[in-house]
């Protein structure tokens, strides 16, 4: 039985460039960071004593014989990608809920790809395992994806990851001092709406409005070079980060009628009136968690402010997908 653990991740700056059809073009940059909220994949292989070949138990429970008997979609297109023989069970539980913006569904088929691999007694590179993740969800599946989620869930840290016109992603892990790092990450904080949405609904209109918000998008890019400059300007103040966090919101915001609502800006201004510097809703919008950037002597009131959402206390992620659990079965254990 293997176990892989995936991240989730913020981003904080440049979504929207992530997109092929955007950054084959123009070029596109974000920054962000995973953190301690995880996707876990248990996977082994099936005893061939079952009418069923596959059986996968997440908030559903399937049990098939062939592959395209599959629903979940990462789960088929993935098992037919890898033409994986064995039959396998594989099982899900996650730290957050599905369709939430944390990069749920890319850590999900990142995951999958990392203990499939494993099971198979192969190691994949970081670079390989996001570069297939994008495949599978972007080329396979079809989904209104992005090229960033499948990165962050594959190499975790706090990066300025570049995707260049070539079709090259580039890496940029930033580099602080550890105090200044602390201090950073203890002046956020995260709340869940507890707005459900479909993700690649609301990125299709984004997707559909690039040609003519490239301005915004430019604009959007920007301000990842302007932010990783606070970070790495050796100064223990953040206070602009924050401030760009509100100018890019202000920016996401027009991309698309459907990534705000009445009950997201009401949630956004409640914070910024009780001490938030700046803060973001994750993901494409519509729902799911949002971010905010506040000193901690102002975090108790927003808190108090913001009482009827759930606020999670969250660390820095630096591992990326990694397998946490091997035990080989008994045959192979006796080496028979």
């Amino acid at each position: 039985m293997i176990i892989s653990k995936t991240p989730h991740r913020i981003s904080f700056f440049g979504g929207g460039t992530d997109y092929p059809s955007w950054y084959l073009e123009h070029g596109g940059e974000v920054l962000g960071v995973t953190i301690d909220k995880y996707c876990y994949l248990t996977c082994r292989e099936l005893p061939p004593f079952f009418d069923h070949h596959h059986r996968i138990i997440y908030s559903r429970i399937e049990t098939v014989r062939e592959f395209d008997e599959i629903q979940h979609p990462s789960v088929r297109e993935t098992l037919k990608y890898l033409q994986v023989k064995r039959g396998v069970e594989i099982h899900h539980d996650g730290d957050i809920p599905a369709r939430s913006g944390m990069g749920s569904s890319s850590a999900f088929t990142v995951g999958l790809l990392k203990v499939l691999y494993a099971l198979d007694g192969r190691i994949i590179s970081r670079e390989d395992l996001y570069k297939e993740a994008i495949h599978i969800e972007q080329n396979l599946i079809r989904e209104n994806v992005g090229s960033q989620d499948q990165v962050w869930a594959a190499c975790g840290g706090l990066n300025t990851i570049e995707f260049l016109q070539n079709g090259e992603i580039i890496v940029r892990p930033i580099i602080m001092k550890e105090n200044h790092l602390k201090s950073f990450e203890d002046r956020f904080m995260l709340f869940f709406t507890g707005l459900a949405r479909y993700a690649s609904e609301i990125a299709k209109e984004q997707i559909q409005n690039i040609p003519k918000k490239k301005a915004e998008l430019s604009e959007m890019k920007d301000l990842v070079r302007a932010a990783e400059k606070v970070l790495t300007s050796g100064r223990d103040d953040f206070t602009d980060f924050g401030r760009l966090l509100n100018e890019t919101w202000k920016l996401k915001r027009t991309l698309s009628n459907s990534i705000s609502n009445t009950e997201i800006d009401d949630i956004y201004d409640i914070a910024m009136k009780n001490g938030a510097v700046g803060g973001k809703l994750l993901g494409a919008g519509g729902g799911g968690f949002m971010v905010f950037f506040a000193e901690p002597e102002h975090q108790k009131r927003i808190r108090e402010a913001l009482k009827k959402y759930l606020c999670i206390p969250f660390r820095f992620d630096f591992y990326g997908s990694e397998i946490i659990v091997y035990k080989p079965n008994y045959q192979n254990e006796k080496g028979r």
